[in-house]
């Protein structure tokens, strides 16, 4: 049994079935998908992709978290993106086919590994548009409240948020209460009831997901052209954002004093900084939705790997920049519990006329980001319904609009439905540490595949050989370390309720690096998916105890449900089933 869980997909053979599935438009799916986006279509689908609720809404309490330092983070999870682009870049030039991480641990890990990695990609892109969903709420009733608009309070938020706020407020005083509490509270009070059961849900939150559902349905052409028009819109109004705040700065918010009077680029300290970790990653999730469009690429062995590091930079630099003027407007503190930390900047100096246009666009941004991720997960449900990992109908192809129709449909559900009953805090961090986790594979997997040959026209990731540079990495690291704080390894073993989770997983990270750097010694591997591998393994040591026990209940969900249905029905079983037959039928 466990080799029939580790069975892999040959290389040669997944991108025959996709040639089949694209020239076989009277197929059990349907026939294949729609080639219409070049170079230019699959970068703007990667910035639509990322510059969207991180930098819109996350943003905020990464600042705050973590200081004007948080400049540090976005260059430590860019470096890290970075590195795991040109791993996703290496497998999109090998297997230019729609599924991303998960069809490219199926070639690499196995089919077991390859379900995990379907199964955590529900929460980057179906869970992680929830968050996205509740973001584009909060800037719409911004932005509707400006023209004179007024939604009631209870429709524009969650009955977790609001019940929430009930208990939070128990015993204050009403004139210690944020203006967030006050409205929340107000949500609760004025709400209409049905058999003693409060309304309150989030009504444009679930409307937004309702439309983007129907535009990805009919089509990728229609979705490419509004993503295109919507991207240029978004990055001239950031680019005027920065250029306006810009004459705001002053430049000692970026040297504040934290609570004991020490003035630091960092004032809460580097740990400080990596707490926003969550906050952070989120923001540069998106670029490998990529890779989902392959099978809708005129060129993707040329243009899948470049669109995603053009995208990649384009999108570090914005975010650096973003934040240098965030937290050279307004000092970092006040930045708690701000969900439109852009509006903020020019509310605080009187700048009325951006804080509108921030909001229109923060609309706009937000779309951009539904429309790619509920793009992205019919087509991961389609590869795995593909490999007969889930039932036949989720590789339906519309014979008109020729999308993964039922797929769709059943993304917008998976979306919707959530939205009446979470809160936007659970679900950032739980699509972070699901993001990470798919990219940590994906790293992995590129070091288990063989080297190919250099070819002309496709992307070649460049080969470093790692047999002395990691471990000599490794060894400076650990040095510097025990220099600066001779404690430091000491330390970790001292676990309590405060830091268990911190270094337990620090524990674990070191461990994993010595592993790596012994194997990597042995086998000459390449330097480039290493260092992917351990900065993203270095990010996943600042993800909470609490995030790691809902992430590990969702895969042992989904672990269940492929034993019952996936194990049993997947395509590569039935293969093997029958050659085990042919033989036992010839030496009969």
């Amino acid at each position: 049994m466990s080799k029939s869980l580790f069975r892999t997909k040959n290389i040669d053979k997944i991108l025959r079935d996709a040639e089949t599935m694209q020239s076989d438009p009277h197929g059990g799916g349907g026939g294949g998908l729609k080639r219409v986006l070049t170079l230019k279509d699959l970068t703007f689908f990667g910035i639509a992709a990322i510059i969207g609720a991180g930098s819109f809404s996350s943003l905020g309490e990464a600042c705050f978290r973590g200081g004007p330092g948080v400049v540090f983070l976005f260059i430590i999870c860019a470096v890290a993106c970075g590195f795991t682009a040109m791993c996703y870049a290496e497998f999109a030039s090998r297997i230019p086919v729609a599924g991303s991480a998960y069809t490219y641990a199926y070639a690499s890990f196995g089919e077991l590994f390859a379900w995990v990695i379907g199964w955590a990609l529900i929460m980057e892109y179906s869970i992680g548009n929830i968050y996205v969903a509740f973001s584009w709420s909060d800037y719409f009733t911004s932005f509707t409240s400006r023209i004179g608009l007024h939604i009631p309070d209870y429709l524009t938020c969650s009955y977790r948020e609001a019940h929430g706020a009930v208990i939070e407020s128990a015993g204050q005083a009403a004139n210690t209460l944020t203006n967030s509490t006050k409205e929340l509270l107000n949500a609760w009070n004025n709400s209409p009831q049905i058999g003693g059961l409060r309304i309150i849900f989030d009504l444009p939150a679930l409307v937004i997901n309702v439309l983007i559902t129907m535009l990805v349905y009919v089509g990728v052409k229609e979705s490419r052209n509004f993503s295109n028009v919507m991207v240029i819109l978004k990055l001239c109004v950031v680019a005027l954002v920065i250029g306006v705040g810009a004459y705001y700065v002053n430049p000692a918010n970026w040297t504040p004093a934290n609570d004991i009077g020490v003035h630091s680029f960092m004032p809460n300290g580097f740990s400080g900084v990596m707490t926003a970790v969550s906050g952070v990653f989120f923001a540069y999730i998106g670029f490998d939705a990529i890779s989902v469009m392959a099978e809708e690429s005129k060129n993707p062995q040329r243009d899948l790997p470049r669109s995603m590091i053009l995208s990649l930079v384009i999108c570090t630099v914005v975010y650096i920049l973003l934040t240098l003027v965030l937290t050279g407007v307004v000092n970092y503190k006040n930045f708690k519990d701000v969900g439109d930390p852009l509006a903020k900047i020019f509310e605080d100096t009187h700048v009325t006329w951006m804080q509108f246009l921030v909001s229109l666009a923060a609309v706009i941004a937000m779309t951009s980001v539904l429309l790619v991720f509920q793009m992205g997960q019919p087509r991961i449900w389609m590869c795995m319904s593909r490999d007969g990992l889930l039932p036949p109908i989720f590789e339906k192809i519309h014979p008109k609009f020729q999308t993964p129709s039922f797929s769709t449909i059943i993304t917008g559900l998976f979306v919707g439905i959530p939205i009446i009953f979470t809160d936007k805090t659970f679900v950032l961090d739980f699509t972070s540490i699901a993001t990470l986790f798919a990219f940590v594979l994906v790293c992995g997997g590129v070091l288990l595949i063989p080297r190919k040959e250099k070819v002309a026209g496709k992307f070649n990731m460049p080969y470093v050989n790692a047999k002395f540079i990691f471990p000599g990495l490794i060894a400076v690291a650990i040095a510097i370390l025990l220099y600066n704080n001779p404690h430091y390894y000491s330390d970790l073993f001292i676990i309590n309720a405060d830091n268990a989770s911190l270094n337990v997983s620090t524990i674990i990270l070191w461990l994993a690096l010595i592993v790596l750097s012994v194997v990597a010694f042995i086998k000459s591997w390449s330097l480039i998916p290493l260092l992917g591998l351990s900065t993203c393994l270095y990010l996943l040591t600042g993800m909470t105890g609490r995030n790691w026990l809902w992430f590990g209940s969702w895969l042992v969900l989904g672990i269940i449900i492929y034993f019952l249905y996936g194990y049993r029905k997947s395509r590569l079983a039935g293969e093997l089933g029958v050659i085990v037959d042919v033989v036992g039928h010839n030496v009969g």
